[in-house]
Order: C-alpha cells, then structure tokens, then sequence
C-alpha cells in the first residue's frame, strides 16, 4: 500500500534485541526484543509499509522506524463496566462536595 507525506502513519522500531536485555527482567521477557512503536505524519514523499521512514509525532519529535500500518485505529478501552467503582465515585463526589454528613 503506498503512503504520501502527511499521512498519519504507525511505525516499529527495536530498542533493544532479545540478548541485549537486562539480567533482572524475567526469563520470558529476555526472549523477546524491546520494541518502540510510535505513530505521527510520514516526512517521505511517497513509502511502502515495511519501509524505513521518519515521522513526525503530535509533539513535534522526528522518529525514525520499520512503517507498520497507515491510518491505525485507537483499540485501546478501559475494560468491563464494574458497578462498585461507580458508587465509589459517586460517593466520593459527595463526600468532597460537602454532601456527605458521614465523615467517620
């Protein structure tokens, strides 16, 4: 898929390799290479995905990277709705506004 100048783009890039980790990480994460994974607008005039580029992230930082998908989408979510922190809040609002007469 070709990419222009401008796109919002996700890019990869290893930190570390698997060997290089430190001794006091444990033994599954020693296996695996330390990754950066960092999304901005591609600086290249036109790129490929699995392409070296440079972006530009939100903050104005200039990052080099493997070009890993174009456009990513936000899949992050706070989990499961979980009734006792609502009732938490709520009576937490209450008790800092002053509305709770219960300050045991």
């Amino acid at each position: 898929m070709s990419v222009i100048k401008g796109q919002w783009v996700q890019i990869r890039r290893i930190i570390l390799a698997a060997g290089e980790r430190a001794p006091s990480v444990p033994e599954d994460t020693k296996e695996v290479p330390l990754e950066l994974r960092v999304r901005g607008f591609l600086l290249e005039e036109k790129s490929e995905v699995g392409e070296m580029v440079t972006v530009e992230t939100a903050s104005g930082r200039k990052v080099s990277g493997k070009l890993e998908a174009v456009e990513p989408a936000h899949e992050h979510n706070f989990g499961d709705y979980i009734p006792e922190l609502s009732e938490a809040g709520n009576e937490l609002t209450r008790w800092l506004t002053g509305g709770d007469n219960d300050e045991r």
